[in-house]
């Protein structure tokens, strides 16, 4: 039999018993922590599978729904591949990716240059609670797969709405902590079967699930910072959130 029967047969079984609940755990707080050159390495790698391909596409399409102009951020840029996606899609833009780890940014770097990116995308150094960069000079701030990083996340908020211009917009894209069962299995049976050993080690795709957020969780999070306007858009496993400074 093969694996795709077998796969299908799995899923229909994990359809019928589990249905369409919901996950329903407390939240549990996980900074980043791909550090090491094996977890970056592997991170770097995992990025290149049709999955997260589909996901910048996605990402993408959202984007140019916002018709961003000027200067973009992308904050926890990672190895790069959000931006590259950006910048061979809106070349217009100015683009900074920022990300807090120094082999990743090296990776960005790297594969940036050898796309031919240099004139207008560069990569800074930084963390999400303090971004490098002057009040009101950045046009559009994207994250994806970073919301849950951010170790105080209503700090590293207003720190978007600080940096952005009047007008200025955010975009950002995360999973969702109450997502639906089959959507968590899904990824467990992925992180088992087909993520590197190095990821593996460190128990992620699902560590960052259970440290993610759910939508009523962001939406309370939004409201105490300094944005007045915003919107949640949330899927079966993961969610959109968008918004701009008045």
């Amino acid at each position: 039999m093969s694996f795709s029967i077998i796969l299908a047969i799995v899923l229909g079984l994990t359809v019928s018993i589990l249905g369409y609940r919901r996950v329903n755990v407390r939240r549990k707080a996980h900074a980043e922590c791909i550090e090491d050159e094996q977890a970056v390495q592997a991170y770097d790698s995992a990025n290149g599978r049709p999955e997260f391909r589909f996901l910048r596409r996605t990402m993408v399409g959202q984007l140019k729904n916002h018709r961003p102009d000027g200067v973009l951020v992308d904050v926890g840029c990672g190895p790069g591949h959000l931006v590259a996606s950006i910048a061979k899609s809106l070349p217009h833009l100015r683009i900074i990716g920022v990300d807090i780890a120094e082999d990743m940014l090296r990776r960005a770097t790297d594969k940036l240059s050898s796309l031919g990116f240099n004139e207008h995308v560069e990569f800074r150094q930084g963390d999400a609670q303090k971004l490098p960069f002057q009040d009101g000079t950045v046009d559009f701030v994207v994250a994806t797969l970073s919301l849950h990083h951010w170790r105080n996340a209503q700090e590293a908020l207003d720190e978007v709405y600080r940096v952005l211009r009047v007008g200025g917009q955010f975009l950002l894209f995360d999973f969702r902590r109450d997502m639906h069962h089959i959507f968590y299995w899904l990824l467990r049976l992925a992180q088992i079967l087909t993520a590197p050993a190095a990821l593996r080690r460190i128990n992620e795709p699902t560590v960052s699930v259970f440290s993610s957020y759910t939508p009523v969780e962001v939406e309370a999070l939004l409201s105490a910072t300094s944005f007045q306007e915003w919107k949640v858009k949330p899927g079966i496993g993961w969610l959109f959130v968008s918004g701009h400074k008045r």
